[in-house]
């Protein structure tokens, strides 16, 4: 994780900010102070933590053709009831 990827996070790629070698260079209003910084990159990694359970679960989840053929076929939609069951427990919401 960089400062470019919480600053552009926290304040959506607005135009007017930069980074070189993981150093805030280009600021609106000026570079904020490093107190700042640390504040902000907590708060991105909180938050990429309690979303990281939505990244796993999309890769274990039925695709999309799994579940077109599971609407006509009841066998198959129990299984993939099932698999959705199963990855939502390995996976949990925080």
């Amino acid at each position: 994780m960089s400062i470019a990827e919480v600053i552009g996070w926290k304040f959506n790629h607005q135009e007017g900010m930069s980074t070189r070698d993981g150093v805030i260079t280009e600021f609106p209003g000026g570079i904020p102070s490093q107190a700042d910084q640390d504040k902000w990159t907590a708060e991105y990694e909180a938050h990429v933590s309690a979303n990281e359970y939505k990244e796993k679960r999309k890769a274990e989840y039925p695709t999309i053709q799994e579940l077109v053929v599971a609407l006509y076929d009841t066998d198959d939609k129990a299984a993939i009831e099932k698999r959705r069951a199963d990855v939502k427990a390995k996976f949990p919401k925080p």
